[in-house]
């Protein structure tokens, strides 16, 4: 199996930033698409961003302008880096990786935990 872990949430102000990272790990062989989504309580999750092994990357309309996606193919790593953050940001965010284990197929939407981000003042 992939593994997905994020970390780097926690509580930041109104107007602060905040930077999150997963990392992929274990039974790796091959990762496509990687994103982000989140999901606050009573809403289903949605989308945040997304970035493909080309670097071609995709934003909802409520981040644009304010995150960026990026990722470091070496390190299995994808990052969302959080500015200008307001409180209706405040969710839990979640890691996702279109990836392969073992071979080249099948190929599955792996998941990470979750790490909160609360933005409040």
């Amino acid at each position: 199996q992939v593994h997905l872990v994020e970390s780097g949430g926690g509580l930041v102000q109104p107007g602060g930033s905040l930077r999150l990272s997963c990392t992929a790990s274990g039974s790796i062989f091959s990762i496509n698409a990687m994103g982000w989504y989140r999901q606050a309580p009573g809403k289903q999750r949605e989308l945040v961003a997304t970035i493909t092994n080309g670097g071609v990357t995709n934003y909802a309309d409520s981040v644009k302008g304010r995150f960026t996606i990026s990722r470091d193919n070496a390190k299995n790593t994808v990052y969302l880096q959080m500015n200008s953050l307001k409180p209706e940001d405040t969710s839990v965010y979640y890691c996702n990786a279109e990836a392969s284990a073992y071979g080249p197929y099948p190929e599955n939407d792996y998941w990470g935990q979750g790490t909160q981000v609360t933005v409040s003042s």
